[in-house]
């Protein structure tokens, strides 16, 4: 909920609170709506503007670049990380911590092309790779790239500490969970091959989601530095849970009960992206057994409505409860877990 300065001088009227104590209250206020900005318009707009420019130096680099050689795309990077900098330090000395954040987060995507210019220049790619493979194709001599991003994000981030540029870290640390997967498994059948993906990217997920979680505990009284990393911790851990095949039914409740409790994290940390992946899974779940149970029947779609029904009363169901309980279960937890639950609690999401 929003607090208005009329709501403010009411409270003043009626003898509530001093006028001192109103313009106090206010400028403390206004101060922690400036930390954790609204998404507005012009935000949106920013936000739109910057992964236009990191995606024109990353993903969108056609061949007509490669003309540049190694020293000319290793240099091109540089000059355009200068240039990234500057826009940097300039929007932060103008207290615009977001256009700021995204000028950060560009000079860290620029990571990967620097390094691939200075490895083409020594003759580190004799096989005619291209840079926009990068992107594109699952290979572990992209390792070396990937590193160096995330020492140039880690880098960043302790210099500057914005959070938008651990978007950058979070894709870097999602491609390494893909990539890494040749080099551990050398497999010759395809189909292990994409087996043992599927199993890395379940098990990088929920190292992806540990990391997270640290994150927003150590940082539950500054910004949101986490939500690049669950974001991308979920997508990697959910495709990897829902692409492994299970025969068995109690495989399939098992995958039910996972994407349950995915919902109920959302509803304990604040994430709602958990609450999205969860709800897909469960919901992919409960369409199967409906219509394994019902097979052509005429009952398949109003047993589908049901279903859909039965979710919505449950989410009303936990609206009207959700203060009691959460306060129950946030008396058992540990101080700083229960803090990092409160605080996201009053910051919309």
């Amino acid at each position: 909920m929003e607090l208005k300065h009329s709501q403010l001088d009411e409270a003043v009227s009626r003898g509530l609170i001093s006028a001192a104590q109103a313009d106090g209250l206010w400028a403390f206020l206004s101060a922690h709506a400036q930390e954790r900005p609204a998404l507005r318009l012009t935000h949106v707009l920013c936000y739109l503007g910057g992964l236009i420019a990191i995606g024109a130096m990353t993903l969108f680099m056609n061949l007509g670049w490669e003309r540049f050689g190694g020293w000319g795309l290793f240099f091109i990077a540089l000059a355009y990380a200068g240039g990234g900098l500057w826009l940097t330090r300039y929007w932060l000395a103008c207290q615009q911590p977001i256009p700021a954040g995204i000028a950060a987060a560009f000079v860290v995507s620029l990571t990967p092309l620097a390094v691939y210019g200075l490895q083409v220049a020594l003759g580190g790619w004799a096989e005619g790779q291209v840079y926009r493979d990068y992107h594109q194709l699952i290979d572990w001599r992209w390792l070396m790239m990937e590193l160096a991003t995330l020492a140039t994000g880690a880098l960043m981030l302790w210099h500057y500490r914005l959070p938008f540029m651990v978007m950058p870290v979070a894709v870097t640390l999602w491609y390494l969970g893909m990539d890494i997967t040749p080099l551990l498994f050398d497999s010759s059948d395809p189909e292990l091959n994409w087996e043992l993906r599927k199993f890395v990217s379940l098990v990088f997920g929920t190292a992806m989601l540990l990391l997270a979680f640290w994150v927003d505990v150590r940082t539950r009284h500054d910004q949101d530095y986490a939500f690049w990393l669950y974001l991308f911790g979920v997508l990697t851990f959910w495709c990897g849970l829902s692409l492994l095949k299970s025969d068995s039914e109690l495989g399939k409740f098992g995958y039910f009960c996972i994407n349950l409790g995915l919902i109920a994290l959302a509803a304990l940390l604040g994430r709602r992206v958990f609450a999205v992946f969860g709800g897909l899974g469960a919901a992919g779940y409960l369409g199967y057994q409906a219509r394994h149970v019902f097979g052509d029947s005429l009952l398949f779609p109003f047993a589908l409505s049901a279903i859909g029904l039965g979710v919505i009363w449950l989410g009303l169901l936990w609206q009207r409860h959700e203060r009691t309980v959460g306060a129950k279960l946030r008396r058992r937890l540990p101080q700083p877990l229960r803090e990092l639950i409160e605080n996201r609690q009053r910051v919309p999401h």
